[in-house]
């Protein structure tokens, strides 16, 4: 059986019925003053207009609506996640910039270790290897502070015990199974749930606390494989969405984590596809979906979509950069960073108006450079663009891609001024990389700090009662670091994981993050 008995539950069909839409429409282009991080404020409607750039022309689009009837604008623009009793989805709100609200009352001088929580190993053979347990890239764990009636709710269905303090950390793992931990114990709070096919990406808590778990697999060992939903209320999988036949590219993994916006959820897909679903308690309704090429291709997008307003913003494996408006689904403007990108976009309102911060691998390139750009988000002009060298690198029989994995940090405090991230390098000595911080205004370097390995991992921060930001990151041979964020000095490093490609989450002065193996950590930094 691919599920036990408790978790077995009606599953959705993936079938789809419907016809294509057409294509792009251009207007002219406008420019808005970008010479400063902060100085006069634009206003903006409300509901940014349906405006679409010439550049969208590159891209050859195909809307399907299912539910004409239903009005596909979003009904509220209000960013549930901020605010909200917990971290809800991979880097905490719609704009990807969740600073965590990391606070210290002194200079970081160690980190110590509160608890380790064990996962089980699986090693069935999948398609593409075996996976073991623990955590994987991007694996960040979500922290849910349950409120009192959530809590009875669970208590009622004996999900949880007594003892369960109420704060919740909840992952997906590698194992095929999703673990729920006592965030003040480090012991189970719940049972883990069979989910049947690893999973990489981060999973996402609906923040209206209806209950609804998405998670997507990423690696195929059994069917079905794709889009999940886990009711929380019973610990049940109530939802599965498969492989789509309309799909225009083959592979079927969800590592993206969705976001509620409005009453849809939005979570685009590796199979070239951007989804739009009526929310549901315990399930989903599709609305639209939104496929595309770019010179022919498909690509798959395994980041997870950034939003401001009613656009949204993806990335995908052919480097393409899109901003999709979310009430139509229609593409706004299109970017080329020229290279794979799996780092999430990430958002910042700077004088009023949105920009954009991310950056690419080296993976077709094979040699060349890892950009990182900063981006109207309203138009797609380009701020400014930096490059690193950097390569993809053979050892043995794996191939090991260059650039940047990880998710930008914006930097706060005494280093607003900043934006900052890891980068893999794979120059001179193999599989080695930087922590690189870049002015927020020109994109010129800050500084660099060289890291014992590569690091996929994205970096959080905490700030201290006398102002100053820290930033917390790791590398893939297991070391925690802890660097001043006005000038990179390491204060704290730390060897104490397997192979941290996971992403951390920051509560108080804790820090919270799975690794390859079978281990997941709470930490103090002190």
């Amino acid at each position: 059986m691919p599920y036990p008995e408790k978790v077995i539950m009606p599953i959705v069909s993936g079938v789809l019925l419907y016809s294509c839409g057409g294509n792009a429409s251009t207007q002219s282009e406008c420019v808005a003053d970008t010479t400063a991080i902060a100085e006069t404020v634009i206003e903006l409607p409300e509901y940014v207009p349906d405006t679409v750039f010439p550049s969208a022309a590159q891209v050859t689009w195909c809307i399907d609506t299912l539910m004409p009837e239903v009005d596909g604008r979003i009904d509220s623009l209000t960013d549930d996640y901020t605010g909200a009793s917990g971290i809800m989805t991979f880097r905490g709100n719609l704009m990807r910039n969740a600073d965590y609200n990391g606070h210290i009352s002194y200079t970081p001088g160690d980190i110590t270790v509160d608890w380790v929580y064990t996962t089980d190993e699986d090693y069935t053979l999948t398609s593409h290897g075996r996976w073991g347990g623990g955590t994987g890239w991007t694996g960040q764990p979500l922290y849910i502070d349950w409120d009192m009636d959530g809590l009875a709710r669970l208590r009622q269905a004996n999900l949880v015990d007594s003892e369960f303090s109420g704060k919740e950390i909840i992952v997906g793992s590698l194992s095929r199974k999703i673990y729920f931990i006592d965030f003040i114990s480090g012991r189970a709070s719940r049972d883990a749930v069979p989910v049947g096919n690893p999973i990489k990406g981060t999973v996402s808590f609906d923040p209206s606390f209806n209950g609804n778990l998405y998670f997507g697999h990423g690696v195929p060992a059994e069917s079905p494989f794709g889009a999940n939903l886990l009711d929380l209320y019973t610990d049940s999988i109530t939802f599965t969405f498969g492989r789509d036949p309309k799909a225009w590219r083959g592979w079927g993994a969800y590592d993206s984590s969705p976001v509620r916006v409005g009453q849809f959820l939005i979570w685009p897909g590796e199979n070239g596809s951007l989804y739009k679903w009526i929310v549901c308690p315990g399930s989903l309704k599709l609305y639209s979906v939104m496929r595309y090429r770019v010179n022919e291709f498909a690509p798959g997008m395994e980041s997870s979509i950034a939003v401001w307003r009613n656009l949204g913003y993806v990335a995908d494996n052919h480097g393409n950069i899109i901003c999709v408006n979310l009430n139509t689904f229609e593409p706004r403007w299109h970017y080329s960073l020229h290279d794979d990108i799996d780092a999430t976009p990430v958002l910042s309102e700077e004088s009023g108006v949105p920009y954009l911060y991310v950056g690419c691998e080296v993976d077709r390139q094979g040699e060349g450079e890892a950009r990182f750009v900063k981006l109207n988000a309203l138009t797609g002009e380009e701020i400014w663009l930096n490059t690193l060298e950097a390569c993809r690198v053979q050892v043995d029989e794996k191939h090991f891609d260059g650039g940047y994995y990880a998710t930008a940090l914006l930097g706060s405090g005494d280093c607003a001024h900043l934006v900052m991230l890891n980068c893999v390098l794979n120059t001179n000595e193999k599989r080695n990389g930087v922590f690189v911080a870049f002015n927020r205004k020109d994109g010129s370097e800050a500084y660099k700090v060289k890291l014992d390995s590569y690091a996929w991992s994205s970096p959080v921060s905490m700030q201290s009662d006398d102002g100053h930001t820290y930033i917390i990151t790791a590398d893939c041979i297991g070391n925690i670091y802890v660097i001043r964020g006005i000038d990179g000095e390491i204060m704290v490093k730390r060897k104490i994981g397997m192979n941290f490609e996971s992403s951390p989450i920051v509560i108080g002065n804790n820090l919270i993050i799975g690794s390859r193996g079978n281990s997941i950590y709470k930490l103090t930094v002190k």
